[in-house]
């Protein structure tokens, strides 16, 4: 008998979302257990991870895995969190791209200014103060099916502001 089939679609064991301590997969069950969080279920058709007691889902892209949100807030605080993980590394984000399915879930929170002039007909959406695009659908990318946003950065502001010279 193939070893394989005894155990759930993610093999013998994986990281929980929650803590990524390696949890077991329980042989001949859609099942992983996780000693502080509980059991996870894998949809062998849609390939989600389900926690069961919370009923969050989630998906794998190259060793990781990615929150499925079905509301505003939980997108939008994730969000959050990596622009302040940016910050502690250095960096400023310039730009967020969100996966298009979740266009309807944020667009009503997406601040749409026009430009300080009034004469701009397609304000660009911004969150956070940041310019908002959409992913591309289709078969080009299929790690927006799986991924929920991307930050674009560049480095940040130096440690050290030239004004506070004046008081060394």
């Amino acid at each position: 008998m193939n070893l394989g089939l005894q155990y759930p679609l993610f093999g013998p064991e994986i990281q929980c979302p929650h803590c990524r301590q390696m949890i077991p997969g329980l042989t001949l069950t859609d099942t992983y257990l996780c000693d502080r969080h509980g059991a996870f279920e894998v949809n062998p058709e849609t390939k989600d991870l389900v926690h069961l007691q919370s009923g969050r889902h989630w998906r794998f892209w190259k060793g990781e895995w990615y929150r499925q949100h079905t509301h505003p807030d939980g997108i939008r605080f994730e969000i959050h969190e990596a622009l302040d993980r940016l910050y502690t590394e250095g960096y400023r984000a310039t730009k967020v791209v969100i996966a298009e399915r979740y266009r309807a879930l944020v667009n009503a929170y997406l601040e749409r200014n026009s430009s300080w002039r009034g004469n701009e007909e397609n304000p660009i959406p911004r969150l956070y103060g940041l310019p908002v695009e959409f992913s591309p659908e289709g078969k080009d990318a299929p790690c927006w099916d799986v991924i929920n946003f991307d930050l674009e950065k560049e480095p940040g502001v130096p440690k050290r502001y030239p004004y506070f010279r004046l008081f060394e």
